[in-house]
């Protein structure tokens, strides 16, 4: 009686299998709608990444016929991508024709000159030395012999003054001062402050301590034991 009332009773109220059953379908249903909405995202992340790889691509088509643009077919002479064994144009032809031709610019060389002395910081007008070359005279000939070029000579003569940091630095600046506090103190302060000691009272004021070559374990061999050659005469095959 008591195992059929307790299984009615935890059945009943605290393991109900009708409310496990509800709950449990609506978590079907929601995983349902997750999953849905994955899936859309999914599949728009990749609609996105195919346009932008069409577009790349595309671009790529633009730059290449704007670049290959002499390609293109003449009134008398047919591009390659024209064949006249073709019955009709290939579109890399027609994309030419609608492409403008790439402009090559020149890069713009600074020249080494064009760095004014005014933008350190601790210059306040620029020096009146020369900042441009002088223009050399047109009938003048180069020397005969072993002489560089003019243009060299005179760019390395004309070279923008470039300073130290010791140099471009204020003296009044914080790190220049800090520097002159730490040397006072190095001044003052002495790294070796003992006290001199003659040596006749030297060994009176301190304790003798010996040197690491005289405190070993077996010490040090007297004088006139050390050899040169060491001699074994048990050895020897005959006396002498």
């Amino acid at each position: 009686i008591q195992k059929t009332w307790r299984g009615y009773y935890v059945r009943k109220y605290i393991h109900n299998f009708y409310a496990l059953k509800k709950y449990l379908n609506a978590i079907s249903v929601n995983n349902m709608l997750v999953r849905s909405e994955l899936q859309e995202y999914a599949e728009m992340r990749e609609n996105e990444e195919k346009m932008k790889d069409l577009e790349k691509q595309e671009k790529e088509k633009k730059y290449q016929a704007r670049k290959m643009h002499y390609l293109l077919s003449t009134e008398q002479i047919p591009g390659i991508y024209n064949s006249p064994f073709r019955k009709s144009p290939d579109p890399m032809e027609l994309l030419l024709r609608k492409s403008k031709p790439l402009n090559h610019r020149k890069q713009k060389v600074k020249s080494p000159f064009a760095y004014g002395v005014s933008d350190w910081p601790t210059c306040k007008k620029p020096p009146a030395f020369v900042t441009a070359l002088p223009l050399l005279p047109i009938g003048r000939q180069k020397p005969q012999g072993p002489f560089r070029d003019t243009a060299a000579v005179l760019c390395q003569r004309y070279k923008p003054l470039e300073p130290t940091l010791r140099v471009a630095e204020s003296s009044n600046s914080p790190p220049e001062k800090a520097r002159e506090k730490t040397k006072r103190e190095e001044w003052r302060n002495p790294i070796h402050d003992n006290e001199f000691l003659p040596f006749s009272s030297y060994h009176k004021n301190e304790k003798y301590e010996p040197s690491l070559h005289r405190s070993g374990k077996y010490g040090q061999e007297a004088y006139g034991t050390k050899h040169f050659r060491e001699l074994y005469p048990e050895k020897w095959i005959a006396d002498k």
